[in-house]
Order: C-alpha cells, then structure tokens, then sequence
C-alpha cells in the first residue's frame, strides 16, 4: 500500500516536469489529451510485461465478510473502501483550505504570475500536486484493486467516468468533484437499476445538461 503510491508519485513527477510542463499554456485540452496517450502506452507496456489475463485479489484478512445495513448486504471491504475514500476527500479538503501548502496550492493555480512575484516557486508547486495526484492514483489503484477485476485496459471505463467527474464539478474545485463524484456514482447506480442500457448514456445526459447551463461546471470559477 506504500511501494505503489511513492512509486507512481516519482513517475508523475518526472513525466510533469519532463511533458506536461510544456503544456499548460496550451489549455486543458492538451494536457487531457497527453494524459489519454500515456495512458494508452503503460497498458500496452503492462499487457507484454505481465499478458492480457485478468487477475483477482482477495481482500485483506478479516474485511471478506458482509455487513447488513438498513435492509441491504454490504461487503466488509467495500465499506471500508468507502471508509478510506471518505477521510482522504475530507482531508484534502481541508488541507486545501486551511493549512499553508493549501494556499500556495491555490495561489500557484488561481494566479500564477503574481504567485511567483511573493516569491512562490510555481514550476516546484505544480510538479508537487502532479506528483500527489499520482500518488493518489496509486494509492486508490491499491486499495480498490479487490473489488475489481485487473487486466490491461481496465482504465477506460474509470478513466471516463472520473473526466465526467472533474468536468461537471468544475476545473480547480475539490468540492465540486465530490459534489460530480456523488451525481455520477447515484446517477450510474439509479440508471443501472432503471435504464440497464442507458446508464452511461444518462451520466453523459446529466453532463451535457449542466454544461449547457454552467459552462465552468457546477462549482468552477466562471472565467
């Protein structure tokens, strides 16, 4: 649960500072587009190291039981991967807006010139978050991996949903990607139960809806 995350930390902060760097001033766009390339190259890479078969992992000892809850029968592990996913978004976000890395953080993304005119090193800060977001990555990647099944390619469905997330909750908000994160884990769940066949289709509804109305998203700064 460590070695993963410190390592996709280090490749996140070489491939910032290497690729992605030269990339901001071109947009967003851009950098999704690299991502999505990079993303195509390590499971091509992770497909000839290790094959295409699909691979399962148990969960930990004493988390492979059930639990009852209001009527329903919930796997020990699931809760306690939501458990994880709960305290890691609550202490992003207060650590985005209360501690002092937080406010460097915001000022490098909100204004980055005038960032660097106090003496804030914009380039460092911005290899640090791509390196926290990699790591985050892994450490999600760990801890989500027994629920799922693993094979190569298992990226794109997440890979989707979570852009769906980022973009209905706004560029450069936390809150808004818990708030995208919450209308698109109900939105699939309820269209999953109602509109088996539509279930994607309707997040993407959702989506285009609140874009045609926000274009900056639900909780994004309006430009």
């Amino acid at each position: 649960m460590v070695v993963a995350p410190l390592l996709l930390a280090m490749l996140g902060a070489a491939l910032e500072v290497v690729f992605f760097r030269r990339l901001y001033r071109h947009g967003h766009l851009a950098q999704v587009l690299l991502t999505f390339g990079f993303t195509l190259v390590f499971v091509d890479l992770v497909r000839a190291q290790f094959g295409p078969t699909t691979r399962s992992i148990p969960p930990p000892p004493g988390l492979g039981g059930a639990v009852e809850l209001f009527g329903a029968t919930f796997s020990s592990y699931s809760l306690f991967v939501l458990g994880v996913a709960i305290a890691i978004g609550a202490l992003l976000l207060l650590g985005w807006r209360l501690s002092r890395v937080g406010a460097v953080l915001r000022a490098g993304v909100e204004d980055k010139e005038m960032a660097g005119l106090l003496g804030v090193d914009v380039p460092r800060v911005f290899t640090f978050t791509f390196a926290f977001g990699a790591g985050l990555a892994g450490l999600a990647g760990v801890v989500a991996a027994p629920e799922f099944a693993i094979y190569p390619g298992m990226d794109a469905s997440v890979l989707i949903l979570a852009l769906v997330v980022v973009v209905l909750g706004g560029l450069g908000s936390i809150e808004g990607a818990i708030l995208g994160a919450l209308i698109v884990g109900l939105g699939y769940v309820i269209g999953t139960s109602l509109f088996p066949q539509f279930a994607i289709g309707l997040i993407f509804a959702v989506m285009a809806a609140v874009l045609v109305l926000r274009p900056s998203g639900l909780l994004g700064r309006r430009s």
